[in-house]
């Protein structure tokens, strides 16, 4: 349906209806209507009109979700951005996007070239209510993603209305969700999971939100409990926390009809050892940015198989190829390519990138995988090295540009390193020029300058030259076995 007119619409079908909660607020329909049009007034009041940007950089609040759908009230896109990204980062961002507004929670003291900054309490001291919500076209923006990418610049990853509607319907129907399911949100707001899964999804079938806030373990499930919510997203590194938990904590989770993971891969130990002591059925799944959010997941209701992804959603087709795009037999290994309505529109302004990702049609993961015989999705590689930090995607390049910024740097790799609690998390080595000198102590403090904590290397090794394969490239499989070679070896 057209996302624009949605709150307008559950206000008018059920008005005390129960619609969105955080900590502090719990909006009826009615009520969260009304904050949806004060600050699109607001947005209005700012120039905002259909085709523009509007950035929103909120930690989980329902101020959040009443920005996204002010915005689409308008006919306007939203890009969502990391709160803990630093000033630097935040004005690429706004810059690249062209966003006319940032909306925060509250001052900032650093200046956003080309954007007004609103509060959210500046979204909600105005009394004047906006007009009725434009009816936004299909092909109209609706999301600017950013993601980083192999070239070390975060990419605006566009999806259209067309793609959201399409994403959720899967959604809806792959967990089969009523008006009687009610999420609780414990993933950021500002990745696609959060958004598609844990918000859209049920609000549009009539079901409702709860937004936990800032995770924590020891008071997880008593909001899961309070909250009486049937469902939740969440990633393997919580689940392990979650499973870890004292034995006494014995929490009623009758309740909950399942928990989806996804974001980075879980171990059969950890999906076994999560349902046996909660009674909660882990549902994993995969998907990216670049597809909307999920594109494979195991059947809630049928065989589910831990150590796969599971099978294609309803509406997309998945196939495995070779280098060159061609087939390769059943069974083999070979490059994951998503086709579907779901798929995005490109990337902003990077017509070349666009034009290598989606070729024909057709969705370049970069991801390597395999179909097992019944059809369910094996991923076994990552073709891009990336790292998966507690569910955070760390692209080594952009560390090793930021680390080479340092004059004395003639060498930087990042690679990932095992980790219990997160799963891998980013190591770097360094080669210094001749001659030069540089403590890792300045090399931390410059990436701390640079880039968010989640990105910040945890251990830093200047080696007198870096390995090289026979072509002159950097051997990153070098690095990793250093990783894992005995000390002193």
């Amino acid at each position: 349906m057209n996302l624009s007119v949605l709150p307008d619409r559950r206000a008018d079908e059920n008005p005390q209806g129960p619609c969105i909660a955080d900590d502090e607020i719990d909006y009826d329909n009615e009520q969260f209507a009304v904050a949806v049009r004060r600050a699109a007034a607001a947005f209005q009041s700012q120039g905002v009109a259909a085709g523009d940007v509007v950035a929103v950089m909120l930690p989980n609040t329902t101020a959040l979700v009443v920005s996204l759908f002010a915005a689409w009230h308008l006919g306007a896109a939203v890009t969502p951005i990391n709160p803990s990204l630093v000033p630097a980062e935040i004005a690429y961002q706004v810059s690249d996007a062209a966003a006319k507004v940032l909306v925060v929670g509250s001052p900032i003291d650093f200046e956003v070239p080309g954007a007004a900054v609103v509060t959210t309490d500046d979204l909600t001291s105005s009394q004047e209510l906006a007009d009725a919500a434009v009816q936004v076209p299909d092909d109209a923006l609706a999301l600017l993603i950013y993601t980083s990418g192999t070239t070390g610049r975060p990419k605006g990853v566009m999806l259209d209305h067309a793609n959201v509607n399409a994403m959720c319907d899967m959604i809806i129907h792959a967990f089969g969700l009523t008006a009687a399911d009610h999420s609780l949100l414990i993933l950021p707001l500002f990745h696609v999971n959060g958004i598609m899964v844990s918000t859209l999804s049920p609000l549009l079938v009539g079901g409702r939100a709860t937004i936990a806030g800032r995770f924590s373990p020891k008071t997880f499930f008593d909001r899961l409990e309070k909250s009486g919510a049937t469902y939740f997203s969440a990633v393997p590194t919580i689940y392990t926390m979650l499973a870890d938990l004292p034995p006494e904590v014995r929490p009623d989770t009758s309740a909950v009809r399942f928990g989806i993971c996804g974001a980075a891969p879980a171990s059969v130990e950890l999906l076994q050892k999560f349902h046996a002591r909660y009674g909660i059925p882990l549902i994993e799944g995969y998907g990216l940015s670049e597809g909307s959010c999920a594109s494979t997941v195991n059947p809630l209701d049928g065989p589910r198989k831990p150590g796969t992804v599971g099978l294609p959603l309803p509406g997309q087709t998945i196939r495995i190829a070779g280098p060159e795009g061609e087939p390769v037999p059943d069974g083999e290994a070979g490059e994951v390519l998503i086709q579907g309505p779901n798929v995005m529109r490109g990337y902003l302004n990077r017509a070349e990138e666009t034009a290598k990702t989606i070729v024909d049609g057709w969705l370049h993961t970069g991801d390597i995988g395999r179909f097992d015989s019944d059809g369910y999705l094996m991923l076994v590689d990552r073709a891009k090295d990336m790292i998966i930090r507690g569910g955070e995607n760390i692209y080594p390049k952009e560390i090793e540009e930021v680390v080479y910024q340092l004059p004395e740097v003639a060498a930087a790799a990042v690679v990932g390193r095992d980790s219990a609690v997160y799963g891998e998390e980013p190591v770097l080595f360094v080669a210094l020029n001749s001659g030069a000198e540089l403590t890792t102590d300045q090399i931390r403090e410059h990436a701390r300058e640079n880039l968010s904590k989640y990105k910040l290397p945890v251990e830093i090794t200047i080696l007198d030259e870096l390995p090289k394969n026979a072509v002159g490239k950097l051997d990153k499989p070098s690095l990793r076995r250093l990783l894992t070679a005995p000390a002193g070896a």
